[in-house]
């Protein structure tokens, strides 16, 4: 009998310095690598003034991968907020894993994964989530179900507890009132160092040797969202109005006391209104200071 793979029945491991963690994500898992085409113009035998194109192909693009997980209270999954905002030993660059999927057949590898974007699920009446994508140097089929996995597996906690999202916002240092939604996200530029030479092209001959990316560097990182609130009589005299250097801080509150909290110092934001059956205004803000370590503005 025929033996499927799938999505429902896969699980993902995250490894990371010799551990590794079994991660309990939302089933919007995804992954996939693309090879790259050099396509180039070739002349036919019977008619030299038509032409068609001929190709090559020896090199892969960076692989891309996604996944969702939950924000519990035992906060298992802090390691997926970590790789999202701490820089590695270097102070330079940000942290990278292996991610696994393992399936009722096979078991795939993501190699030097890293986290390019990251946005925290602050809508009211759902489940605090953090969803996350990125990239990776490679992937590979390297086994069945029973591959034995690398490192150490990090117990996790008997219970999972969601957190629904209580939001309490500051701007400028007052309360933000009548809110309706606040986004959060980090994002990380990242640029693949291509493995391309003329040598190594001339080599490949299947995907099992062709060149993948050796190597990324970190560019720019933007830590953005915004905030929604209803226009009312307290706050219809500041709509239309923007701040170029100013505090905004957002934190989520679980039987009142602080779960998630992003304080972010000098930032800008502009407002802007929308109008349906209730007026509304948004602050669309983004972190403009350089703080020397994100893991120590956005806590969890």
């Amino acid at each position: 009998m025929t033996a499927y793979n799938f999505l429902r029945e896969s699980n993902v491991h995250l490894v990371y310095g010799g551990s590794r963690y079994l991660l309990k994500t939302t089933p919007d898992v995804s992954f996939s690598q693309t090879f790259a085409e050099d396509a180039y113009e070739v002349k036919t035998l019977h008619d030299q003034t038509k032409m068609f194109q001929g190709t090559s192909i020896t090199k892969a693009n960076p692989a891309n991968f996604s996944f969702t997980v939950s924000l519990t209270t035992e906060k298992d999954e802090t390691i997926v907020k970590s790789l999202l905002t701490d820089y590695d030993s270097t102070g330079s660059s940000i942290k990278t894993f292996d991610l696994f999927i393992v399936t009722g057949e096979s078991t795939f590898k993501l190699n030097e994964c890293v986290i390019t974007n990251g946005d925290f699920n602050l809508a009211k009446g759902s489940n605090l989530t953090l969803a996350v994508s990125g990239q990776a140097q490679k992937l590979e089929r390297v086994g069945d179900a029973s591959y034995s996995l690398p490192g150490s597996l990090v117990s996790a906690s008997s219970t999972r507890t969601p957190t629904l999202s209580l939001i309490d916002v500051e701007v400028s240092g007052s309360d933000v009132s009548n809110i309706i939604s606040a986004t959060l996200s980090v994002q990380n530029d990242i640029s693949w160092t291509p493995y391309e030479t003329l040598q190594s092209s001339l080599s490949v001959t299947n995907a099992s040797n062709a060149m993948y990316p050796s190597g990324f560097t970190l560019g720019r990182r933007v830590v953005s969202g915004n905030i929604t609130q209803y226009i009312t009589e307290n706050n219809s005299s500041t709509v239309q109005s923007f701040n170029t250097d100013t505090t905004v801080r957002i934190k989520t509150l679980v039987s009142g006391s602080t779960f998630l909290d992003a304080n972010l110092a000098n930032c800008m934001f502009t407002k802007r209104m929308s109008q349906s059956e209730v007026f509304t205004q948004t602050f669309d803000y983004r972190l403009i200071g350089n703080p020397s370590n994100l893991s120590t503005v956005i806590t969890y």
